[in-house]
């Protein structure tokens, strides 16, 4: 049986020298590569209680959607800024080059629910720090953070002291 390290394509000095690009695209490439993506995922909620699935766009939406409906819990989507048509709250942070703002709406989270985020990869970690200041700010409790891929390199889970905070692959390096 393949694992999902199997699946993930590794594309060296992309998108600079030095670096090695993991492109979780290509597990989506076959049908039995994204049903592994997903369940193992799923497995990290294991024994978690929840209401909602919060997603960070885009790739974040890939892990988050079809858990929230597999699981039968709400989906919240943590969107870029000017993409959400409601009433929103708003975080920028910073990022390698730049800074980038997301967003939630302002009703998407009440006070005591709790959320667990999902995204594809933890790199540096500001979107989803960033995700984790919004939904607290509007009294949602983070009680798990999970990722397919973590580059512990990068020391992105340094971010989220005191969080519950799990990857399916981690690589050693950035």
């Amino acid at each position: 049986m393949k694992k999902i390290e199997d699946y993930i394509t590794t594309i060296p000095d992309f998108p600079k020298p030095g670096i090695m690009f993991r492109d979780v695209m290509s597990v989506f490439d076959d049908p039995e590569g994204l049903r592994l993506a997903i369940d193992e995922v799923s497995k990290l909620l294991d024994g978690v209680d929840y209401d909602i699935v919060a997603g960070t766009e885009a790739r974040g939406f890939l892990f988050a959607m079809p858990i929230a409906y597999n699981k039968n819990k709400r989906f919240l989507a943590v969107r870029k800024k000017g993409k959400l048509p409601r009433e929103t709250i708003e975080k920028t942070y910073d990022l390698e080059y730049g800074q980038e703002t997301i967003e939630i709406h302002k009703d998407a989270i009440k006070p005591g629910d709790k959320v667990v985020i999902l995204d594809d990869l933890i790199a540096t970690g500001g979107t989803v720090r960033a995700a984790v200041d919004l939904i607290e700010e509007l009294g949602g409790e983070v009680v798990k953070i999970a990722f397919l891929i973590e580059l512990e390199g990068l020391k992105g889970r340094e971010k989220f002291k005191g969080y519950d905070v799990d990857s399916v692959v981690k690589y050693p390096g950035a």
